[in-house]
C-alpha cells in the first residue's frame, strides 16, 4: 500500500538517474581521498605491520614442525635389538620443546670416529693396506639431537623468492592498514549515498545504521584475525601432514590471505543491518524473513564461500555467525515493531 503522504515526500526529495549517478560519484571520489590519506598513514606503519601479520603464520609452523618432532622421537627405533637410544628421554625432548622453545633434528653418527677424527683416517689406511675395501657399518650408528632455537629454524622462516616481492608486500600491508582506518569514512559515504535516495522521515536509520555499521565490520576484522586464523591455519597444515608434504609459505601468498578473510568477515556481519534497513523501508517484512529462513541459511553458506579462501573451517566460522547474525536480525526486526507503512495499512474487518 502507498504511504498516505507519499506525493509531498516524493516531490521534496527524488532524485533523477543523472543526480543519482552525480551522488554516486561524488561519495566515490571522497571515499577515494579518504583512503588514499589513510594507505599514507599506513606507509609509516606497515613495517611492524607485516611483522603482525607474519606471527599467525610463524606460530602455526612452529607448532605445526615441534608436533612432528615429538612424533618422530617418540616413533624412532634403534637399528638393531638392543642398539644405542636417543640421548634424551621422551619427557626431556618434550620439555626442551614445549617449555624451552627449541627445536631439533635427530640425526645419526658413529661416535668413536667423531671422538677421534684421526683414528678415523688410520682405520682407513689401515682396510686399505690390507687389500680390502672399508665397509660402511650401519649398525654402529648413533642418534644424536641437533639443538637450535624454534624462532631460528629454517621451515618457520616464511621466504620470498625475488628482490622486489619485500616491496610489494610492503606495499599491500599499507593498502590493508590504510583500508582498515579508512572503514569508517567510506562507511559514511556508502551511507551518504543510500540517504540520497530516501524520504526524509527515512533517513534518520542511516545515521542510526552508521556507527554499528562500522563497528560490525571492525568486529568481523578483528575476529577473523584473532580467533579464525589459528584454527584455519592448524586445518592447512594438518591437510600438508596428511598428503605427506613439508609447507613452505611464502609471504606475498599468505598477504593474500590475510586481506581476503578478514574483509570477507566484516562485510558478511553488515548482515543484521542489511535486513533492517529492508524491512524499515517496506521491501521485505520481518515475516518474509522468518518464512524464509531455510532458503537464507542457503545463501549463507554459497556466500560465505565465495566471501572466504577454499577451505572449509573459514566457510563454516564466517557462516555459523552469519546465521545467528540472522536471527538476530529478525529480532532486530521485530523489537523495532512495526513501521508507520505498516501501521496505515487498512485492516480488513
Amino acid at each position: 500500500m502507498p504511504r498516505p503522504t507519499d506525493d509531498d515526500l516524493f516531490q521534496s526529495s527524488t532524485m533523477t538517474f543523472g543526480e543519482h549517478l552525480e551522488e554516486l560519484r561524488t561519495c566515490l571520489i571522497r571515499a577515494a581521498a579518504g583512503l588514499a590519506v589513510a594507505v599514507l598513514l599506513g606507509f609509516f606503519v606497515a613495517r611492524p605491520v607485516v611483522h603482525l601479520i607474519e606471527e599467525p603464520l610463524r606460530r602455526a609452523l612452529g607448532d605445526y614442525y615441534s608436533k612432528r618432532a615429538l612424533e618422530t622421537a617418540a616413533d624412532w627405533q634403534p637399528r638393531t635389538t638392543g642398539g644405542p637410544a636417543l640421548p634424551y628421554s621422551q619427557d626431556e625432548i618434550r620439555d626442551a620443546v614445549e617449555k624451552h622453545g627449541l627445536s631439533f633434528e635427530l640425526r645419526e653418527i658413529h661416535a668413536d670416529r667423531l671422538a677421534r677424527v684421526l683414528g678415523k683416517n688410520e682405520a682407513v689406511n689401515e682396510a686399505a693396506d690390507g687389500g680390502t675395501k672399508p665397509a660402511f657399518d650401519t649398525d654402529a650408528l648413533v642418534p644424536v639431537l641437533l639443538w637450535q632455537p624454534l624462532s631460528r629454524d629454517a621451515r618457520v622462516s616464511i621466504t620470498t623468492l625475488s628482490a622486489q616481492e619485500a616491496f610489494g608486500i610492503y606495499v599491500k600491508a599499507a593498502l590493508m592498514v590504510g583500508l582498515v582506518l579508512a572503514s569508517p569514512w567510506i562507511f559514511y559515504q556508502l551511507w551518504l549515498f543510500v540517504a540520497a535516495g530516501l524520504y526524509p522521515h527515512e533517513k534518520k536509520w542511516v545515521w542510526l545504521f552508521l556507527p554499528i555499521s562500522i563497528g560490525l565490520f571492525l568486529a568481523g576484522v578483528f575476529i577473523a584475525f584473532f580467533f579464525v586464523f589459528d584454527f584455519v591455519l592448524d586445518y592447512l597444515l594438518q591437510f600438508n601432514a596428511w598428503l605427506g608434504l613439508d609447507p613452505d609459505p611464502r609471504i606475498s601468498e599468505w598477504l593474500g590471505f590475510v586481506l581476503i578473510l578478514p574483509i570477507g568477515f566484516g562485510l558478511g556481519f553488515q548482515l543484521p543491518l542489511v535486513m533492517l534497513f529492508l524491512e524499515r523501508i517496506g521491501v521485505f517484512e520481518a515475516d518474509t524473513y522468518v518464512s524464509q529462513w531455510r532458503m537464507a541459511v542457503l545463501v549463507i553458506v554459497v556466500v560465505s564461500a565465495v566471501l572466504t579462501p577454499a577451505d572449509p573451517y573459514s566457510m563454516l566460522f564466517l557462516a555459523a555467525p552469519l546465521c545467528l547474525l540472522y536471527f538476530g536480525g529478525v529480532g532486530l526486526c521485530r523489537w523495532f515493531g512495526p513501521t508507520d507503512r505498516d501501521a496505515a495499512r487498512p485492516r480488513l474487518a
